[in-house]
């Protein structure tokens, strides 16, 4: 497995190019031809006709990967037998976790709660069951959907990589159906959308930790505008750090930086869940966690065929945050295979989908529940006061409400710029060993030409629309790679079964290990 650049990279770049410049040429220059104008409408077009198609390939990454912890599969060993895990289950938790989530639970963690409390996605009795219904769908659209997305493709990649010796990419996981098809043309159109997936769903990410920063720093520095200008400062300027960061590779830059951020993350969880309503929170979090686990099945079929108001907030929500996951899946599913040889398929989708999902819970039920408590229990119009200052804005307001909140801004910022630069870090990695035919240890130029595509991507997004342009392009870029990702479930299965002929899958006994 070599680290030469392969045509991959070539058309990829041309393609990432063509798009910037696309986005630079103002609206007065194409009037009805501009980016914001043509990606509108596809976009509207994707959720209009093919929602319920986002919605129903969620729910059956879910259910595959539910059954792989319940199958005799569950036993295979990503890599060869005998081989152990790289990494211990704190670091590889806080890898996974800073490249899977990141920024958005940052951004969202007070917004969405708050949102979807005064803008239910159904009517309600009162306030109270408002409430309720706000943070059960916070972590359903934060919970086990998204990771299963992320452990399906993973697994595949870890899977093939480690115990086949197949290149790290995402074509390559797609040769027990097509075979040697794979390594002409097919596999290169499969592996330019999974680049074009990742570029779009990153900038998506880094847009937001861009707005988000450029907000914080207004709070904090009075006088400051929360502008373009500010935010494409801020973008040029991380740019710079993950870069510094790209060049020490997997095992300096990422590593520290995903436990430093698991360490930040933990320092505001805490001083939140203890400085604001303690018992209001963890009640919530215990009650919300139950009817989340209740309703599962019924949210993820859930569409409004009869209700058009429903179907707004279907599409503006539940549909995007599909999207955008999905969209996520080729960066953040490379980047856990990496870290995740020597490890079995059960012990790597219990881990995926649990330790993320109950830590994503309880983070949402203490932003969220502390923001919900301020309008709830204090009377505070917060809802109106975010409308104001923008949703970025959400968490400093809420922050701006306890104690000492210039320090945990201050940490706030400084922990959405250690997501930024982890989610960049890890993106330019996974880039890099796509475009040059799966290394494991990609080219430094490489990884610095697609640092500087993934910022401009999200500069240029950000100019042309803020937060409804990001969510636009993550729509698109998913629409394709969905499929591949169904594709891949049957890619799994295929070798799976062909697996457990050639060598039973028993039980091994801890001392036969």
């Amino acid at each position: 497995m070599g680290n030469k650049v392969t045509k991959v990279f070539y058309i990829s770049l041309a393609i990432a190019i063509l798009f910037i410049i696309w986005g630079v040429i103002s609206e007065d220059t194409l009037p009805n031809w501009n980016l914001g104008t043509v990606t509108g409408k596809i976009q509207s077009f994707l959720v209009d006709k093919f929602g319920w198609f986002y919605l129903l390939s969620a729910t059956a990454f879910l259910v595959f990967a539910l059954f792989l912890i319940a199958s005799k599969y569950g036993n295979i060993v990503l890599g060869k037998d005998g081989d152990k895990p790289e990494y211990n289950y704190v670091t590889w938790f806080g890898m996974l976790f800073s490249a899977g989530m990141g920024i958005g639970l940052v951004f969202w963690g007070a917004t969405e709660p708050i949102y979807h409390f005064n803008t239910p996605p159904y009517a309600v009795e009162n306030e109270g069951e408002a409430a309720k219904v706000a943070m059960r769908y916070s972590f359903f659209h934060w919970g086990l959907h998204p990771w299963a997305i992320y452990s399906v493709l993973a697994l595949a990649l870890a899977y093939f990589q480690f115990r086949k010796d197949a290149p790290g990419l995402i074509s390559s996981t797609l040769k027990p159906l097509f075979g040697s098809r794979m390594d002409g043309g097919y596999g290169t159109l499969v592996d330019v959308i999974a680049v074009f997936a990742t570029i779009f769903g990153v900038a998506t990410s880094l847009g937001l930790g861009a707005q988000q920063i450029s907000s914080g720093l207004g709070y904090i520095v009075e006088g400051l505008t929360n502008n373009f200008t500010l935010q494409l400062i801020i973008i040029i300027i991380v740019t710079v750090l993950f870069m510094l960061s790209a060049i020490t590779g997997l095992n300096k830059g990422i590593k520290y930086l995903s436990t430093t951020n698991i360490i930040l993350a933990f320092l505001l969880l805490f001083f939140m869940m203890f400085a604001g309503p303690t018992n209001f929170i963890m009640n919530f979090f215990t009650t919300s966690l139950g009817s989340y686990i209740q309703n599962l099945p019924a949210m993820s079929f859930r569409m409004a065929p009869f209700n058009e108001e429903n179907t707004g907030w279907l599409q503006s929500w539940t549909i995007f945050y599909w999207a955008w996951w999905i969209a996520w899946a080729p960066f953040v599913g490379m980047f856990i295979a990496r870290v995740s040889r020597g490890r079995t398929v059960r012990e790597f989708v219990v881990g995926v989908l649990l330790v993320p999902t109950l830590f994503g819970a309880l983070w949402f039920a203490v932003f969220g529940g502390s923001a919900i408590s301020l309008e709830y229990n204090d009377g505070m119009d917060l809802f109106n006061i975010i409308g104001e200052v923008g949703q970025e804005a959400a968490l400093f307001t809420v922050l701006e409400n306890y104690p000492i909140s210039m320090l945990t801004s201050i940490l706030t910022i400084f922990l959405i710029s250690t997501f930024f630069i982890t989610s960049a870090d890890s993106a330019t990695f996974v880039l890099g060993m796509q475009t040059t035919g799966g290394s494991l240890n990609p080219n430094v130029k490489v990884k610095l030409a697609w640092g500087v595509v993934q910022s401009a991507t999200a500069a240029v997004l950000l100019w042309q629309g803020g937060l409804g342009a990001l969510q636009t392009a993550s729509i698109i870029a998913a629409f394709p790679f969905a499929f591949i990702l169904i594709m891949v479930i049957f890619a799994v299965i295929k070798e799976f079964k062909e697996e457990a002929r050639n060598y039973p899958l028993k039980r091994k006994r801890p001392e036969e290990r």
